[in-house]
């Protein structure tokens, strides 16, 4: 039978998904707990002008298929008029079929703007005129949108010389309920093969008042740091590695590879994966002694087109997927934490799908402690969060490991309207369910049923993660 476009049981293709979707799933909170969006306009409450800016505004997702279908950059990322820019994206999504942007940017029309018609060249401005009219509402700020959204907690994604500003702001304001917590992304501090770690550990050293001249200082400036991030509610850090490495080296090795690197020396490829292996195992150690989330984002190979990174920057639509992870370094870099008991809880992402079973099966390697799934595969990531890509790790994840242990979605993203992310990946999630109960592969007995959608939906996250709501 022919469904219609994106009604109450879109992807929802049996009975049972159905019910676990819309008496179950669809009522559950949101707990949002990585992304990339500015506390700042949180705190401030921004309020948008037009649509455009919400959508569009540091959105590479769009930007990457606009730029496909052949607009100028001038109209994607330049000077040029918002409305310009907006109708170059309603003309995109014309050819976008089978591209998540289409699902999550009707959702978005659905839940935040109430409308129910379908975004593209002919009605872009019929779209333009709804959206900038609700827009103007009071209650569509950023603060409306994300009580829309029933979000209780948001993650921001911080660097360990931020300064929290905006963090301590709204958890002092008596008129906001929303937790906003920061997490702990260090890769700068990480990353000794860039032009841009030297002057970051100058800053690293201002900002702690500690003197970094070796692998002593350092690790005293960051702990200072690690300490002002617990007292603000940090939980969880969050590192992108390219790929995953495990090479080992003495505290005197080390010390003197970050000596020559601060002294302007050039770092040798396995000198820096040294460093690079130790300083990981510090911050892992630090995590598992707070009582951290540790996440590893392993896998993407970034700013390829190195004339639009001298352009743009990075994070503007020029990364892709890398080859699949290697297995042994994985397990050596978790054994190594484990023998001395300072494994945290971890969750291990890999942007390759490929990588699905292989992190399915090393998942088993370190579970234990009493810790209900205390390793984690991290939900399908970036390239990845597609219909397709969201049933595949998650029909691996049950294969291999407990499917109702899982931390859930996240939206990774830089817009606040990204929220409907949740509500696909758990009509994904009931499908997916709903479809083995109908085949006779497990009981329909909501009983079971129930804590499973509800679990991977929200309290897995509150729990796993130690938030308090």
């Amino acid at each position: 039978m022919k469904r219609n476009f994106m009604d109450a049981d879109f992807l929802l293709t049996n009975e049972t998904a159905k019910r676990l979707f819309h008496k179950y799933a669809s009522k559950m909170p949101i707990i949002d707990y990585h992304c990339h969006i500015n506390p700042a306009e949180i705190a401030q409450d921004r309020r948008y002008e037009n649509i455009a800016q919400p959508w569009l505004l540091g959105d590479h997702y769009k930007w990457r298929q606009i730029r496909t279908s052949g607009a100028p950059e001038r109209e994607i990322t330049g000077d040029a008029d918002d409305r310009v820019k907006f109708q170059n994206f309603a003309k995109m999504l014309d050819q976008a079929i089978g591209n998540p942007l289409y699902h999550w940017t009707h959702l978005e029309l659905q839940r935040y703007f109430d409308y129910y018609g379908v975004l593209s060249e002919k009605t872009a401005q019929e779209v333009w005129d709804h959206c900038n009219q609700k827009l103007a509402d009071p209650s569509m700020s950023v603060r409306g949108i994300i009580r829309k959204s029933n979000v209780k907690l948001i993650c921001t994604t911080d660097d360990p010389v931020d300064d929290l500003r905006y963090h301590k702001q709204l958890a002092e304001d008596p008129t906001w309920e929303v937790k906003v917590l920061p997490a702990w992304r260090p890769d700068k501090a990480v990353n000794i093969d860039q032009a841009t770690f030297v002057p970051y550990i100058a800053q690293l050293s201002q900002v702690s008042g500690v003197a970094i001249s070796d692998f002593a200082s350092l690790k005293q400036a960051l702990e200072k740091r690690l300490d002002f991030f617990g007292e603000m509610g940090c939980v969880a850090s969050d590192h992108g590695l390219d790929s995953a490495f495990y090479c080992p080296a003495s505290e005197e090795e080390v010390d003197a590879i970050l000596k020559a690197a601060l002294a302007g020396k050039e770092i040798t490829p396995s000198d820096a994966l040294k460093y690079k292996t130790e300083i990981l195992l510090f911050f892992a150690r630090q995590y598992a002694k707070r009582g951290w989330v540790m996440q590893l984002h392993y896998g993407a190979v970034r700013n390829t087109n190195r004339r639009m990174f001298e352009k743009l920057g990075p994070d503007t639509g020029f990364d892709c997927m890398g080859s699949t992870l290697d297995a042994v370094a994985i397990t050596r870099f978790l054994n190594e934490l484990e023998q001395t008991g300072e494994l945290p809880k971890t969750i291990l992402y890999s942007l390759n799908p490929g990588d699905n079973e292989m992190l399915g099966t090393v998942l088993g390697c370190f579970q234990g402690e009493g810790i209900r799934n205390k390793i984690q595969q991290g939900s399908a990531w970036w390239f990845n969060d597609t219909k397709q890509g969201m049933e595949q790790q998650l029909t691996s994840l049950a294969n291999l490991s407990l499917l109702g242990g899982f931390v859930g979605m996240l939206t990774d993203s830089r817009s606040f309207l990204s929220y409907t992310r949740h509500e696909y990946f758990r009509r994904i999630l009931c499908n997916l369910i709903g479809t083995w109960v109908e085949n006779g592969e497990f009981p329909d007995d909501d009983d079971l049923l129930r804590p499973l959608v509800e679990n991977i939906s929200y309290y897995n996250t509150k729990n796993f993660f130690g938030f308090e709501l």
